[in-house]
């Protein structure tokens, strides 16, 4: 999801075909990266398995085929990144669990992992990044690495935690895309004091 986000603002950007590669491959893994390194994970996860790599390219041709007829839409990358920011978030808050971290910096790392990598793409393409926005971003993904780090705390077995998790996050972006809702800003007047 990530990579094809990538592909998507990278084509927006006019850049050429390893451009748009290398901005998938850096929306795809860049969260994880940093995540496994912070966490002293190494070689980092795709290193040790490749096949994300595979995977994060082979999303980037669906994008470069699939824009010829589709066209760039916004509204697709928002929903590409959507899908990616929830579904990061929890599988990295999965793997700090996995590795030893308690609840609290699991939750850090879920959200480190589903943001970092868009932070990138947007800073690599001269874009404003979404977290640094009025955008409810960085709250979908605590929300999505909360619930599932709240649930697996719990005991509850299974799936459930990551669906549900994936299913709040996802739920909270879309919600906040569709109905145009975010955070307050905090705005100093050229007094100093809050507008």
């Amino acid at each position: 999801m990530f990579a094809a986000s990538g592909a998507l603002l990278a084509g927006r950007k006019r850049l050429d075909l390893f451009g748009v590669v290398v901005i998938g491959l850096v929306t795809a893994v860049g969260g994880g990266t940093l995540r496994d390194l912070l966490l002293g994970t190494t070689p980092v996860f795709w290193v040790r398995r490749p096949t994300y790599v595979g995977v994060a390219v082979a999303a980037v041709i669906v994008v470069l085929v699939g824009a010829r007829w589709l066209g760039p839409r916004r509204g697709a990358l928002l929903v590409a990144d959507a899908c990616g920011l929830a579904l990061f978030s929890v599988l990295g808050a999965r793997e700090a669990i996995g590795a030893g971290a308690p609840p609290a910096i699991a939750v850090v790392m879920g959200v480190m992992t589903g943001v970092a990598g868009g932070l990138m793409r947007d800073v690599l393409c001269g874009e404003i990044p979404l977290i640094l926005r009025q955008e409810v971003y960085a709250t979908a993904a605590l929300a999505a690495a909360g619930v599932f780090i709240g649930l697996t705390t719990l005991g509850v077995g299974g799936d459930a935690p990551v669906w549900t998790g994936i299913l709040a996050g996802l739920g909270l972006r879309l919600a906040a895309i569709r109905w145009g809702f975010s955070l307050p800003i905090f705005a100093l007047t050229d007094q100093g004091k809050p507008s």
